[in-house]
């Protein structure tokens, strides 16, 4: 039986990475022409290896970037300027683009407004706490001062 190895996640074998034993015919008329496998040599499985520890080291820089950024932004304090009336109240409201924009402007840092975390946009004058999500599971708290354009 021949070693094959996955270069995509094939339900019926494993995960992509992956050194399977599958039969020559099924290697060569199935896997090989619709690219989900390539023979298990011994420079494509070292390929592989080197693969596969240059994904594992760029997860891991990716999650140190992210928990700077996350340790930068717990420092942060946003002033987001808005008009008001006299009782505090905006004319309109500070939404979770509004807080995005601010962090890009402060910071530097690009994040979506589906990363920023608000029960309901802010519409009073005030400081919030707001839950910003760097990356999957890295969490910030950023602290946001809403004050009144003069």
């Amino acid at each position: 039986m021949p070693e094959a190895i996955l270069l995509k996640d094939v339900e019926t074998l494993g995960e992509q990475g992956r050194v399977v034993d599958v039969s020559k015919g099924y290697l060569r008329n199935y896997l090989i022409p619709r690219k989900l496998a390539q023979p298990a040599t011994r420079g494509a499985i070292e390929a592989q290896r080197q693969r596969l520890e240059a994904s594992e080291r760029a997860a891991r820089n990716a999650v140190e970037k992210a928990q700077d950024n996350a340790t930068l932004l717990n420092k942060t304090v946003l002033t987001v300027t808005q008009q008001a009336g006299a009782d505090g109240r905006l004319f309109g409201s500070v939404t979770t683009q509004d807080i995005a924009d601010a962090i890009r402007d402060a910071r530097g840092l690009r994040l979506d407004r589906r990363q920023v975390f608000l029960e309901e946009p802010i519409k009073n004058v005030g400081t919030y706490m707001v839950v910003v999500e760097v990356v999957d599971g890295v969490t910030a708290t950023v602290k946001t001062m809403v004050v009144a354009q003069k």
